[in-house]
C-alpha cells in the first residue's frame, strides 16, 4: 500500500509540474507577443495578448485544482509537499505574468494611436534583462537547478535601477515634449510592467530554491539588514 501511495504521488506531483511548465511556455510566448505589439504598433497582435491570456488563466484553474486533489488525497509528505507548496506560489506569478502581458498589449493599442516616438536603447536593454531573467527562472525550475536560480536573483538589482532610470528620464521629457505625454505614460507603465516581471522571476527563482533545499529566501534582504 505505501508504494502504490509513493506511485500516486508522483504521478499527479508529474502532471502538476507538466501543467506549470506549460504555462510557464506560454507566459514566455505572450510577454515576447505583447512587446512585439508595442514594436510593431499592431492593434492585432495587441488583441491576440488578450486572448492568449486566457489560456493561462485555464491553466492556473487547473493547477489549483490538482494540488486541492493532492492535498486531500495524496497526502504528501517532506520534499514532496515542498514541491507542491512550490508549484502552487510559481503558478500564481506565471498567471500574473500572463496580466502584465495583457497591460502591455493594451499600451500597445493605445500606442498604436499616436504618432510615433523613440524610447531609446535602455527600454530595450531592460525587456531583454526582464525576458532573460523569467527565462532562466522557467529553466531553473524546469531542471531543479539552484546555481540558475540564485543567478536570477542577483539580477534583480539591474533591473531596478535601469527602471528608475528610463520612468526620470520619461518624467524629464514630459515638460520639453508635452504633446507626446501619452506615449510616455504609456512607455513608464511599460516599464514598470517590466520591472514586475523582474520580481516574478525572483519569486520563482526562490521557489525553486525552496522545493530544493527547503530554504525560504522570501524577504531575505530586508530581514537581514540592521534595524534602526
Amino acid at each position: 500500500m505505501p508504494d502504490r501511495i509513493h506511485i500516486r504521488v508522483e504521478r499527479d506531483l508529474e502532471s502538476l509540474r507538466g501543467r506549470a511548465l506549460q504555462m510557464a511556455d506560454l507566459c514566455e510566448a505572450i510577454l515576447a507577443k505583447s512587446l512585439r505589439a508595442v514594436r510593431e504598433r499592431s492593434p492585432s497582435l495587441a488583441a491576440e495578448v488578450k486572448r492568449d491570456d486566457l489560456a493561462i488563466d485555464q491553466l492556473d484553474i487547473e493547477i489549483d485544482d490538482l494540488v486541492l486533489q493532492i492535498l486531500a488525497l495524496d497526502a504528501p509528505v517532506a520534499s514532496d509537499l515542498r514541491h507542491v507548496i512550490a508549484i502552487k506560489s510559481i503558478a500564481t506569478d506565471l498567471e500574473r505574468i500572463g496580466d502584465i502581458a495583457r497591460n502591455i498589449g493594451g499600451c500597445a493599442r493605445r500606442l498604436a494611436e499616436h504618432p510615433p516616438v523613440q524610447f531609446g536603447e535602455e527600454l530595450s536593454i531592460l525587456e531583454e534583462g526582464s525576458r532573460t531573467a523569467l527565462g532562466n527562472a522557467i529553466r531553473a525550475f524546469r531542471e531543479l537547478d539552484v546555481n540558475l536560480a540564485r543567478a536570477v536573483l542577483g539580477s534583480d538589482d539591474k533591473i531596478d535601477e535601469l527602471e528608475g532610470r528610463i520612468i526620470r528620464d520619461a518624467i524629464g521629457r514630459l515638460s520639453v515634449t508635452p504633446e507626446h505625454t501619452e506615449q510616455e505614460i504609456d512607455l513608464i507603465f511599460i516599464t514598470k510592467d517590466l520591472e514586475r516581471v523582474g520580481d516574478h522571476a525572483t519569486n520563482i527563482a526562490e521557489e525553486v530554491i525552496l522545493a530544493a533545499e527547503a530554504k525560504n529566501l522570501k524577504h531575505a534582504a530586508k530581514l537581514a539588514a540592521p534595524r534602526s
